[in-house]
């Protein structure tokens, strides 16, 4: 929701990955944003209207993202597309950073423009994988936010590690970064970061999606 420079530009980036893309905006002059071969849907709208969201799709949507210029309109438009379509993964841009805090204590994932931009939306509504936030100079060792199969919920992140060959260097949760214990417990909705070898990076991601194998 929202055809400015971040919705164009997660919208291109989106289906140059190969997924379906639907845009909404009240303005249809902001889908000149889009370049002439994008095959998304335009939808002019307001992006909390029930009616512009199922034209978009938003019933069979995997994600959400409400990138307009106004707070009030991307917190509605993301409540609506998760509480009312039940679309899990959206994500708000908040201007301001103050209130993003609130929201995300609230549960609610967003995005504060002065910190973050386009690449942290697309980390947040893509399918399951690694996204690498730092690699030292020698690229031996990289530091990468990672997803994980559902049944780690409610595991001990030593048991993670052990079974990654990564090292947890800390977790995010409900927009609160935390350096964990070795018995600390996966909880839904965690964002974990982990510190590896980049040659392995491959396997984490193969491994993170698997449930834990019992030795």
């Amino acid at each position: 929701m929202g055809c400015g420079r971040v919705g164009a530009s997660l919208a291109v980036n989106l289906e140059a990955s190969g997924h379906s893309v639907a845009v909404i905006d009240m303005d249809p002059d902001a889908f000149r944003r889009l370049p002439e071969d994008f095959s998304g849907r335009r939808i002019t709208g307001i992006g909390f209207d029930r009616d512009a969201l199922r034209q978009a799709g938003i019933e069979d949507a995997y994600a959400f993202a409400a990138v307009s210029s106004g707070d009030n309109s991307n917190i509605i438009s993301a409540r609506v597309a998760r509480e009312t379509f039940g679309v899990k993964r959206t994500v708000a841009r908040i201007y301001d950073p103050r209130r993003a805090e609130i929201f995300q204590r609230l549960g609610i994932t967003t995005v504060a423009t002065v910190r973050w931009t386009t690449d942290q939306f697309l980390r947040r509504i893509l399918p399951k994988g690694t996204s690498v936030d730092f690699e030292d100079a020698s690229g031996a060792v990289s530091v990468a936010s990672v997803d994980y199969e559902a049944s780690w919920i409610g595991r001990p992140l030593h048991r993670f590690e052990r079974h990654t060959g990564s090292r947890v260097v800390y977790v995010t949760r409900r927009g609160t970064a935390f350096v964990p214990a070795a018995d600390t417990v996966l909880q839904e909705g965690d964002i974990v970061t982990v510190a590896i070898a980049s040659s392995q990076l491959a396997a984490l991601r193969r491994t993170a999606m698997k449930p834990e194998v019992q030795a």
